[in-house]
């Protein structure tokens, strides 16, 4: 006994959302059907703009973009949650475990901050009408996209490069569908109080940072908006809405998850299941059915 707990964890075994060989069966269904629809349409948003000319501007490249991160970031969960819906015992490689930690804060750290730099596009589109063109020219957009990636890498890596020199030497088994740190850093074989604080409060810190820009940004925008001309103020209303109800299905969950002292295990499972997989795709859905430019472009095709 004493041996094997001194021995390295190799993989992890994850406990799944439920037991239930019928309600897995539904979800197979259910989630392979959610995440080939995610797939299609953020790649079809991602075309849709590389396409069209007419959708050639900022708030497209941006968009587009967000998809692709979308598209990614749904990537990292999923299939494997799809795949061991199909086996009787979920185990990941301790790599793989490493994996899905580093491209799920990856690109979920640098989705957030996307999102912030949507939110100053709208903000000078609105507020600086005349000085749009000269201040979200091509290097500029290209700036902040490029800004959101190395975010988003630095707060993974950092996060990281703690948790792969810490020791794992058991128990192994994670009480969830995929990797992440709050769960993965409570295996370690050492009190780990201070790590779990520091871990959260590094996406707790980026999420709560970035959530207060952007209500800070859409605030303004809407003070802003009711200064303007009936017509103008509704159009730049519907696509603020658009951009706030991604902004808060996306943030919402993240915030619970990371800040939230009490860990009711249902409520995260439910929480990261519509984090992970539901937000990618109501992404692509919302700024479709709400975007009158994007549904012009659908019909032009």
């Amino acid at each position: 006994m004493e041996e094997a707990n001194q021995s390295v964890v190799s993989e992890f075994i994850f406990l799944g959302l439920c037991d239930s060989w019928d309600l897995q069966a539904f979800l197979l269904v259910a989630f392979s059907s959610l995440y080939l629809i995610t797939i299609l349409g953020n790649v079809f948003i991602v075309l849709l703009v590389i396409a069209d000319l007419h959708l050639h501007s900022p708030m497209y490249f941006l968009l587009a973009n967000l998809s692709f991160s979308d598209l990614c970031f749904s990537s990292v969960t999923t299939p494997k949650l799809i795949t061991d819906f199909l086996k009787e015992n979920k185990t990941i490689s301790f790599r793989g475990c490493m994996c899905q930690m580093f491209f799920g804060h990856f690109f979920g750290g640098g989705e957030m901050v996307l999102l912030v730099m949507m939110a100053y596009d709208r903000y000078v589109a609105i507020c600086k009408p005349l000085h749009y063109s000269s201040i979200m020219n091509t290097k500029m957009c290209i700036q902040l996209v490029t800004t959101s990636w190395i975010i988003g890498f630095v707060h993974s890596i950092s996060q990281l490069a703690i948790i792969t020199q810490l020791p794992f030497c058991g128990p192994r088994k994670l009480d969830s569908f995929f990797c992440d740190i709050p769960l993965v850093i409570k295996l370690v074989c050492m009190d780990t109080y201070i790590l779990e604080v520091l871990t959260n409060a590094n996406s707790g810190v980026l999420a709560t940072i970035c959530f207060i820009l952007l209500l800070i940004s859409y605030s303004y925008i809407l003070l802003t908006v009711c200064h303007q001309s009936k017509g103008g103020a509704s159009k730049a209303l519907s696509t603020c809405t658009a951009h706030i109800t991604v902004v808060m299905l996306f943030f919402g969950p993240c915030i619970f998850i990371y800040l939230c002292p009490l860990s009711i295990t249902w409520v995260d499972k439910f929480l990261a299941v519509f984090y992970g997989i539901i937000t990618p795709l109501l992404n692509p859905v919302i700024y479709t059915l709400r975007n009158k430019e994007i549904r012009n472009a659908i019909k032009r095709l």
